[in-house]
């Protein structure tokens, strides 16, 4: 198949979309796919207001016709709301080529957080850009029945998994994190107003507690909590390590879709507390013990109270949480993923031949 897929997201941006996707074209390649991607590293781009290290695209329209017209492809996949994403979808409806769309973020809550203006607001933006979509991926069920429930779909499935050769419970620690008073509480994710890192770190739980990650909020969180162990970006073995070394996973967001690095903590052993809410509840279930409560052990808590939700955490077996992480796998995701587009192809084509 020759897929374009065409997104505001990408390297050198550190996301769960920009590493969904970019794991996600590299094994579609394997499985003899031609893909092609548009992203932002092709035009000329502005910093994202509030968000500098955000680069969009400047007017992309014209240069993503062309892009698009010189990749003939037969279906393109669409993964931000942003201006090439907006640009990728005025191509595909005048040149009637079919295209999937995917809901990664909130942006309604992320716009509310950011302009002080009610989510309600941005909804019909969302509504509009979808309608056209063959198809829009989510990654959990509970995102599907929430967009369905605001007009937005059709929906399929495409979950999220992991590196498991790197994301594994035996390994090294972080050597920074060696020695800290325990309990040793983490959180890894963007450091932005939208991810509520506050309720983290105003949470009374003795020990320490390591924040992994950049973002705008950095610097204000810095002054604010000195006492608050701040790495910065990690990848790889060393994101793996620090996973390792903690005992708990805390992840206050309360408007991811689905939590990326949820997962990567749980197949490093790391048991997790977070709020009941859409993302870490679709992963860890209401219990704890996974969506199906087929775990024999809890590998998180959720409660609305976070405090309450991380003494919980704490008590539970490591195991259970690295066995939980075990079902996630980007092999898996991508069957699904695959299973969309051609879906997608094959009602373009009956729509035609009708």
């Amino acid at each position: 198949m020759n897929l374009a897929i065409a997104t505001d997201a990408w390297f050198p941006q550190v996301n769960g979309v920009v590493r969904s996707l970019s794991t996600t074209l590299d094994l579609l390649r394997t499985r003899d796919h031609s893909v092609k991607v548009i992203a932002p590293h092709a035009f000329l781009t502005v910093p994202m207001p509030g968000y500098a290290t955000i680069r969009l695209a400047m007017a992309p329209r014209f240069r993503v016709r062309r892009m698009l017209d010189a990749m003939r492809p037969e279906l393109v996949h669409i993964a931000t709301e942003g201006p090439i994403g907006w640009a990728a979808r005025g191509w595909c409806l005048s040149r009637r080529v079919p295209f999937t769309s995917a809901f990664h973020t909130r942006f309604p809550e992320y716009a509310a957080v950011r302009t002080g203006i009610s989510a309600e607001r941005f909804w019909p933006i969302m509504r509009r850009f979808h309608a056209p979509s063959s198809a829009v991926l989510v990654s959990t069920q509970s995102l599907a029945d929430e967009l369905a429930s605001r007009h937005i779909g059709p929906t399929m499935l495409w979950s999220r998994g992991i590196d498991h050769g790197l994301f594994r419970p035996e390994g090294c620690r972080h050597p920074a994190m060696s020695g800290l008073a325990g309990p040793v509480l983490l959180n890894v994710g963007r450091v932005a107003a939208e991810k509520n890192l506050e309720a983290f770190l105003e949470a009374s739980i003795p020990g320490s507690k390591i924040v992994v990650g950049g973002g705008p909020a950095l610097p204000m969180l810095q002054r604010r909590y000195p006492d608050v162990l701040f790495l910065g970006e990690l990848s790889g073995e060393d994101l793996a390590s620090a996973y390792r070394a903690a005992d708990c996973f805390v992840f206050p967001s309360r408007t991811d879709t689905f939590g990326l690095v949820v997962i990567e903590a749980l197949a490093c052993g790391v048991p997790v507390a977070a709020y009941p809410v859409s993302g870490p509840a679709d992963i860890l279930g209401l219990t704890g013990r996974g969506v199906d409560g087929g775990l024999a052990g809890a590998a998180g808590a959720l409660d609305e109270d976070l405090g309450r939700a991380i003494a919980r955490a704490l008590t539970l077996d490591r195991a259970a949480a690295a066995h939980l992480g075990s079902r996630f796998s980007w092999e898996s995701a991508t069957d699904q993923f695959e299973a969309a587009i051609k879906v997608a192809l094959a009602d373009s084509e009956a729509r035609r031949a009708a």
